[in-house]
């Protein structure tokens, strides 16, 4: 079906009236009346009944109508995913958990920017399945994860592991974890080593998925928790927070995923920056 007699119908439906549609979708009224006399002839039915105030819909046209909103939100997010933006010569949609995109893929962002001026970049934030699933689906090119999925097709490189630390507002903070820690969900790896190091630990009044939110919450009201190194240095620097030197550390190890056959110039520069600036930030923090 033409997305476009869809979209005219979901107009008369909004403005009441042919003559209110066509005035919002800067066509003629005849235009607007053609195409809903085509789109009754190809459903094979009648969608609209004429009124004294306008047109109103008929039991049909009802049960077009969620149809026809689903048709053109398909179509409306189809071509912003996939579509080239004016001005550029490539889209690159790029996915990452949030707690990779608060540093990590911030810095690449700029540096392939920097390289690729004419490539438009989409960044999407997910959780991890979501994000695989939406690289099998083509729906991203590339995405960086903390615990990726195997799929046939699908290249899954680990990318240089960062390291996690203890860290809080007050310089004399315990080791262990004590009433003002704050439990940040850094994934599955995480998780088994916490267990090991802290076989006691019976949980946090606060905990988080999100590690933006937790660094927030800690700056604000104070408390201790674990954060890759290279979120603290800038805090650090200015004595907002505190590394406790005694406390165990973590690997927090990442992985890149993409298409295996991907003959895409913007990716090929994008995987190489992204390469570059993970191997850089683990052996060479910024001050």
């Amino acid at each position: 079906m033409d997305t476009e007699l869809a979209r005219t119908f979901l107009a008369v439906v909004a403005g009441g009236s042919f003559i209110d549609a066509a005035r919002k979708l800067h066509v003629t009224q005849s235009t607007v009346s053609s195409r809903m006399q085509r789109l009754e002839e190809t459903l094979g039915a009648a969608l609209f009944a004429r009124s004294k105030s306008g047109v109103v819909l008929t039991p049909a046209g009802r049960q077009f109508q969620p149809h026809a909103a689903l048709l053109t939100r398909t179509v409306e997010q189809a071509r912003e995913e996939i579509g080239v933006v004016s001005g550029f010569r490539a889209t690159l949609t790029v996915g990452g958990r949030l707690g990779l995109w608060e540093d990590l893929l911030t810095r690449w962002m700029a540096e392939f920017r920097a390289l690729a001026p004419d490539v438009a970049v989409r960044a999407v934030v997910g959780f991890d399945a979501d994000l695989m699933q939406d690289l099998v689906d083509g729906k991203i090119s590339m995405c960086v994860v903390f615990t990726p999925q195997a799929h046939p097709g699908l290249v899954i490189e680990p990318l240089p592991e960062a390291r996690l630390v203890l860290a809080s507002t007050h310089a004399d903070a315990s080791a262990q974890p004590t009433a003002d820690y704050v439990y940040v969900d850094w994934g599955p790896d995480f998780f088994a080593q916490h267990s090991l190091a802290f076989p006691d630990y019976a949980g946090a009044s606060l905990s988080s998925n999100i590690g933006w939110l937790a660094l927030q919450y800690v700056l604000a009201h104070g408390g201790t928790a674990y954060f890759p190194e290279r979120m603290l240095h800038a805090y650090e620097s200015t004595g907002r927070l505190f590394r406790i030197a005694a406390a165990p550390s973590f690997r927090l190890p990442a992985y890149l995923c993409f298409p295996a056959n991907h003959e895409s110039q913007p990716l090929a520069v994008a995987l190489e920056t992204i390469r570059r600036v993970a191997s850089h930030q683990t052996c060479c923090p910024a001050p």
